[in-house]
């Protein structure tokens, strides 16, 4: 993993009171991570190709193409791209907030989103007729955003120290299928003592976050395209179709589906067997 800020040749664009809503291109090298920071407007950040991930206010989201993760503004984050990646940042005004200023959330990226966001991304003309023009995108994108459907991707992140080494551990290898007894032993707690901060801290147990977790993965494995059997392998499901019978309980629908249903169909396999 690096750190490097140097990666936008293009200066990104703040937004204002005649425009308040700005779209910017980044093209960071591959696995950059950006060191917590904050922002006076509210962010949607969403990747076009490959995934990000996002810790902030306790949270931390795994966000995988085509969905976009809302920042109010001032809440310090931090930013870590999966591989490589190339994504927008959508700066919006606070007074034109189509979500909650208090919380961070995820929402999918419809087909009309993406173009309105290119569509503003090139508003780039003067004149009264291109003014207009980028008032009325502004206006439907902020109702697009409003309505969009909230995505469960949200991990909650522990303070106490020893839940913080297990919980790191996991995000860095969700396919562990190390226990609560063999990470007790790991991390200087016992059992019951991890199973307790779970629940208190999280309110979660062991297993949801677990679960939670390796959901996030698949979507953003699934997203770039992966076969679903090597998806299944990476994230320590015995088989394919264990697999599928996790994502079908937690989305109401097996992968292939899912990811039909919301026009981003992996370039893999679509059968779910």
């Amino acid at each position: 993993m690096q750190t490097d800020l140097s990666f936008d040749a293009i200066p990104r664009r703040a937004p204002t009171a005649e425009l308040p809503m700005t779209v910017n291109l980044r093209c960071p090298p591959a696995d950059v991570y950006v060191p917590p920071h904050r922002h006076d407007w509210a962010q949607l950040a969403y990747p076009l190709r490959g995934g990000i991930r996002i810790s902030a206010a306790g949270m931390t989201w795994l966000v995988p193409a085509l969905r976009a993760v809302w920042i109010p503004p001032h809440i310090e984050h931090d930013l870590l791209m999966l591989g490589e990646v190339e994504f927008r940042t959508v700066y919006i005004a606070p007074e034109v907030a189509p979500l909650p200023l208090d919380a961070c959330s995820v929402i999918e990226v419809s087909d009309l989103m993406r173009a309105l966001f290119e569509a503003l991304s090139e508003a780039d003309g003067d004149g009264q007729e291109a003014s207009q023009r980028q008032r009325q995108v502004t206006a439907l994108l902020l109702t697009e955003i409003r309505r969009a459907p909230p995505l469960s991707l949200g991990l909650p992140m522990p303070n106490d120290r020893r839940l913080q080494a297990l919980c790191q551990a996991l995000i860095d290898d969700p396919a562990s299928a190390l226990s609560l007894a063999d990470w007790a032993a790991r991390v200087g707690a016992s059992e019951r003592t991890l199973a307790r901060l779970f629940v208190s801290e999280l309110k979660l147990s062991f297993g949801a976050w677990r679960q939670q977790l390796r959901l996030a993965r698949a979507l953003d494995l699934i997203g770039r395209g992966r076969p679903y059997g090597e998806v299944a392998a990476e994230l320590g499901y015995a088989s394919q179709a264990a697999f599928s019978a996790m994502f079908k309980r937690a989305f109401g629908v097996p992968p292939g589906r899912f990811m039909q249903e919301r026009s981003t169909p992996p370039a893999g396999e679509l059968h779910d067997d």
